[in-house]
């Protein structure tokens, strides 16, 4: 019996099994593409179909991520590894803890304070026929990535907002087997490289305390999603310390 490849594995995050990975697989004719084509087709379904959005876990199934049609970096990750599984192609997660600046914006200002000063956060790595490429790029749709770059046109290192890049106009995002990052500037610890996403979400899990953790699941996270989808829609609320989104700007100037 020739051995199991356990960067190719299907796990309880990542059943590719499950019908609804399957059946979208199978649906969109992915298996008959080259190798490049399969990761990108992967790739870009989940930076463009599966929105940004903050799920009840980071641990969730990747069929889950699917039904809930969005997702962010750690959730997105796991649909991306599941789907890549089941198209054949060798992966395995990096994982890492962000500074939380990165969500402030995101994150209701009064709420910001009570958040852990690092974040739980992931990466998803593939093998190709040139080598490993680390992808990042797929976490904020792009309407949400669009109305960031409108609201901060004049800028180009933005750390807030679920971004962090030092070149917001143009970042690396689209899938052409290269690396790709939307978060890689707001890293703050490395935490290691897992075959098995499972094993990683069993090690480390978010310090949010008992009382921190039932009020995300259900009220800030909430929060944080109509927050996501005010933004997506051009209303960028403003950061402390940061320069104004150019949309308030343009109301100050209409008020006067």
């Amino acid at each position: 019996m020739p051995a199991v490849d356990p960067l190719l594995t299907a796990t309880r995050l990542l059943y590719f099994e499950a019908a609804p990975i399957a059946d979208l697989v199978a649906g969109r004719g992915w298996q008959a593409f080259g190798e490049h084509d399969r990761i990108g087709a992967a790739y870009d379904f989940v930076r463009n179909e599966i929105a940004f959005g903050y799920n009840r876990a980071d641990d969730i199934p990747a069929s889950e991520v699917l039904s809930d049609g969005y997702g962010q970096c750690n959730t997105k990750g796991t649909l991306l590894m599941a789907l890549l599984r089941c198209l054949g192609i060798r992966c395995r997660l990096h994982g890492f803890t962000i500074h939380k600046a990165l969500q402030r914006g995101v994150v209701p200002e009064w709420v910001y304070p009570l958040a852990p000063a690092e974040i739980l956060h992931s990466w998803v790595e593939v093998e190709t026929e040139n080598g490993w490429i680390n992808l990042e790029g797929f976490i904020l749709d792009p309407p949400f990535l669009k109305s960031l770059q409108r609201a901060f046109i004049e800028m180009e290192s933005l750390c807030g907002y679920g971004a962090s890049t030092d070149c917001l106009s143009g970042p690396p995002v689209e899938w052409t087997g290269d690396d790709t990052y939307i978060q890689k500037t707001g890293i703050a610890r490395d935490l290691a490289t897992y075959a098995i996403p499972d094993e990683f979400y069993r090690g480390h899990r978010q310090d949010f305390g008992a009382l921190r953790d039932w009020l995300y699941r259900h009220v800030i996270r909430h929060w944080m999603n109509r927050r996501v989808r005010a933004i997506r829609r051009g209303k960028v609320p403003q950061i402390p310390g940061l320069a104004r989104p150019n949309h308030l700007h343009e109301e100050t100037h209409r008020a006067a």
